[in-house]
């Protein structure tokens, strides 16, 4: 068990920077409606602002999508400076077992930069194709598929190229991706992660990895700070320097992020940043002019705008002695920052004359996508539960009414590794309110990622129908409809 290690605080105005700025940030974010859920701001190694957006806590873990990947691009250049392999080496060369086909010349000339710089020669991401593995062997899903290019020549994101560099880890150290980076960064940094393994026990790599947001800042600053913390050498500046460098070009609109260059596992940005990002807004944002790193966890489908606010906004607010004699700003600043919350709308404690009707009715579903058998809720004053038996198992979840509760829930949950009995729960808030007399409105968060399901209940004598929606998928955001009707108990 390791330490956690918090960084130091400080106030904007002490680091050089415009509290009114960092307020007007903050503002812009919420009158575009994207969602964050967090926010740190570093300058000059101290925190000069952070906020969580309720109910997302501190000293929550979050999931990093594609910023996971960052971090498997350190765990590659630990493994260069401990001699177990270079850029060049060859990815045949590490799983001779998993190559079942004739290699091509396109394959024998992959090597572990094209792994880094997304050029392994695909013309798509193989990411769903290794998943889908029957035998869940990855690494041999990932060699069976075609190289359509030269090595090289084209960039294609593609996480199962991170995956590989995982394997390779594995590989050449017989540690997971994730206890090498503990013995190598983590314990030094006081960061406390888990990892998503593949069926034959593989860090994912190109994502799975869950941190908090001030782990995220950390890992920046370490970056900032060329390798050194705390006056130790963690990490080679040489690696770090080769690894945020433009190695391929990926683009050429000149107002995107997406188009300023590729580096090992890290984008350049405008501006002379640098950043690793995941899905729907997990950034790490590296500064060197400014001294300055910015850590946000969210879930939009909107990243772009999310980083245009930090240009707009938070780029002008470096030196900017604009305000400072007015102390009411920072008052103001903090004030804010400790109110973020989402879901307001929901925080109006109504009710319904319908609510003891419904209270305990037991629904019965036909044949639906969820499985849902049967479904019933005691609704009380303050809080309701809500029960649903599906085709296997019987889940719970508490719902504060009109304010944030968090329970652990079975619901949406993976059945766990050791026994196909148990489900593992999860960490949710949830909260929920009458719409109108017959319309109720559940919000569920997943609050060690990002995920949130909006469930309208509508209720019309006998019948319920239910209407599922979420924040930000990678399909449909809006989910199957399903009506039930009170059954016989």
């Amino acid at each position: 068990m390791i330490n956690t290690i918090s960084l130091s605080r400080s106030k904007p105005k002490k680091q050089g920077v415009s509290p009114q700025k960092i307020l007007n940030f903050i503002e812009a974010i919420e009158e575009k409606e994207l969602e964050l859920h967090s926010f740190m701001f570093l300058r000059h190694g101290n925190v000069i602002s952070e906020g969580w957006w309720e109910p997302y806590k501190p000293n929550l873990k979050h999931t990093l999508f594609s910023l996971s990947k960052s971090f498997t691009s350190a765990a590659i250049g630990y493994a260069i400076e401990d001699g177990l392999i270079t850029v060049e080496d060859t990815i045949i060369s590490f799983f001779p077992n998993d190559i079942s086909k004739k290699i091509d010349n396109n394959l024998s000339t992959m090597k572990i930069k094209h792994l880094l710089t997304m050029s392994t020669g695909h013309e798509n991401d193989l990411t769903g194709k290794i998943y889908s593995a029957k035998d869940g062997n990855w690494v041999k899903a990932f060699f069976e598929s075609p190289v359509e290019n030269v090595p090289g020549t084209k960039f294609v994101y593609n996480s199962a190229a991170t995956y590989m560099l995982s394997a390779i880890i594995q590989k050449v150290t017989s540690q997971t991706l994730l206890s090498y980076l503990e013995s190598k960064l983590f314990n030094q940094l006081g960061i406390l992660a888990t990892w998503e393994t593949c069926p034959n026990g593989i860090n994912t790599g190109g994502w799975g990895l869950n941190i908090t947001t001030e782990d995220i800042a950390k890992f920046g600053q370490l970056y900032l700070q060329k390798g050194m913390w705390n006056n130790k050498r963690i990490l080679s500046e040489e690696w770090i320097n080769t690894s945020t460098a433009v190695h391929i070009a990926n683009g050429n609109d000149e107002d995107s992020d997406w188009s300023q260059g590729y580096g090992y596992q890290f984008w350049r940005c405008r501006h002379n940043i640098y950043r690793g990002d995941g899905a729907f807004g997990q950034f790490c944002i590296v500064i060197p002019d400014q001294d300055a790193v910015i850590a946000i966890t969210s879930a939009t489908n909107d990243m772009q705008s999310v980083l245009n606010c930090v240009w707009e906004y938070l780029l002008p607010a470096f030196d900017d002695l604009s305000n400072y004699a007015d102390e009411s700003i920072q008052e103001t600043l903090e004030h804010k920052l400790t109110s973020l919350s989402l879901s307001d709308a929901l925080k109006k404690h109504n009710s319904s004359p319908i609510s003891k009707q419904v209270s305990n009715k037991h629904y019965e579903f036909e044949k639906n996508e969820y499985n849902i058998k049967t479904l019933w809720i005691n609704f009380r004053e303050d809080i309701s539960t809500f029960t649903i038996v599906d085709n296997k198992y019987k889940h719970q979840l508490d719902c504060g009414i009109g304010k944030w509760l968090e329970s652990k829930t079975t619901l949406l949950s993976y059945e766990s590794e050791d026994s196909t009995q148990h489900l593992n729960k999860s960490l949710t808030a949830a909260i929920g309110n009458w719409k109108d007399p017959c319309t109720f409105i559940l919000s569920i968060r997943f609050i060690e990622t990002l995920f949130c399901y909006t469930i309208i209940f509508k209720f019309n004598d006998d019948n319920l129908m239910i209407e599922p929606s979420v924040n930000v998928s990678f399909g449909e955001n809006n989910l199957p409809v399903i009506k039930g009707r009170v059954g016989k108990l």
